[in-house]
């Protein structure tokens, strides 16, 4: 059970790696604070707020997975970054983690390197990837803005959870008699399910705030077209 939680207890990674991936974690997190300096205005602040809040809020709400007895809830990359983008987006989730670990217990302290690098930073670096991508091929209406959303969801939890199965390759303190693939196998299927819901959720939640404030989506706002067709006057015939 405690293999397959992304959220990693103290023990499971050996000291070295772990303080190893803390250093990683600290300077990723040093270098998202000075590009995301340039991003924070009047309307990216206040919303960087209440996404840490809204992503705090519901990974207290974890789902079943019945096919491998654990349970899921939303990580918050993909979100944060369609909302806030990667760099705000980023710090906004290593936020929820700290106060997470130091407050609730969830995931271990001295792991909290592992945590945000699997879940804030791998996790919202995929999501932008695919956010960056897809919004460049897809139409820009609801339809793809929610397959935007819950496709970038979805393989964001898949990549953060081999995050953990690179760790664990690394300093795991269980020997698992050279069956790294099965882990890394049963990590992809099980948040392959619980990435599911993360898309859902993912995609509702930044569909509603499209249809109110489009101007408070960043992925809206930041991302365009590398070609863009003038726009045809009406009176001199098709636009």
């Amino acid at each position: 059970m405690e293999t397959l939680a992304m959220h990693i207890s103290n023990g499971i990674i050996d000291g070295p790696v772990a303080a190893v991936f803390a250093a990683l974690a600290l300077v990723a997190l040093t270098y998202c604070v000075l590009r995301g300096r340039r991003d924070l205005d009047d309307r990216l602040a206040p919303m960087a707020g209440l996404v840490a809040a809204f992503i705090f809020a519901v990974q207290m709400l974890n789902f079943p997975i019945f096919t491998a007895g654990v349970s899921g809830h939303l990580l918050g990359g993909a979100l944060a970054a369609m909302l806030v983008g990667p760099w705000v987006g980023a710090l906004c989730v290593a936020v929820v983690l700290v106060v997470q670990a130091l407050v609730f217990g969830d995931g271990g302290v001295a792991m909290l390197g592992l945590n945000i690098t699997n879940m804030a930073l791998l996790g919202t670096a995929a999501a932008y990837l695919l956010i960056s991508l897809l919004l460049r091929v897809l139409p820009r209406t609801r339809a793809g803005l929610g397959v935007t959303a819950f496709v970038a969801a979805l393989v964001s939890v898949v990549v953060a959870s081999q995050g953990f199965v690179l760790q664990y390759w690394l300093g795991g303190t269980t020997d698992l008699g050279g069956n790294l693939a099965g882990l890394a196998g049963t990590m992809a299927g099980v948040h392959l399910l619980i990435g599911i819901g993360e898309g859902l959720i993912t995609a509702t939640t930044v569909l509603t705030v499209a249809k109110v404030r489009p101007d408070l989506v960043y992925a809206l706002r930041s991302l365009r077209t590398s070609t863009t067709t003038p726009a045809v006057p009406v009176s001199g015939g098709v636009r």
